[in-house]
């Protein structure tokens, strides 16, 4: 069910300590962490508590938790101090858009220059 932890999705086992991440900040409805694979010299997950299969099915159910999810990209990158001089925020949806765990989630890149179009 929406919201509720999925005892197969490796983000819910983050947000439950079961599995380790290096943390970087937790509030009440995120937490955010260091990416495993890091694209970028600063590439952090910022991603909710509750377990929603993407942005989008996020966005429809708890608005207000997208919101403090992308509130949270934005002080990442100020603690990452990439805020100056630019960042990415990412919300791959779906595999044929590369997200690989489906549990909403942002990433926040930086600290190199990004070049468009991505990809």
């Amino acid at each position: 069910m929406a919201g509720e932890p999925q005892a197969d999705c490796l983000f819910c086992k983050i947000v439950a300590g079961e599995v380790p991440a290096t943390i970087v900040r937790e509030t009440e409805t995120t937490v955010a962490f260091r990416d495993i694979n890091p694209q970028a010299p600063t590439h952090v997950l910022v991603i909710p508590k509750a377990h929603h299969r993407d942005a989008a099915a996020l966005a429809l159910a708890e608005p207000q938790v997208l919101a403090d999810v992308l509130a949270e990209t934005g002080r990442i990158a100020a603690g990452e101090k990439v805020d100056g001089t630019g960042y990415r925020v990412v919300f791959n949806t779906g595999s044929g858009a590369g997200q690989t765990v489906f549990h909403a989630h942002a990433h926040v890149l930086g600290g190199r220059g990004l070049n468009w179009p991505p990809g």
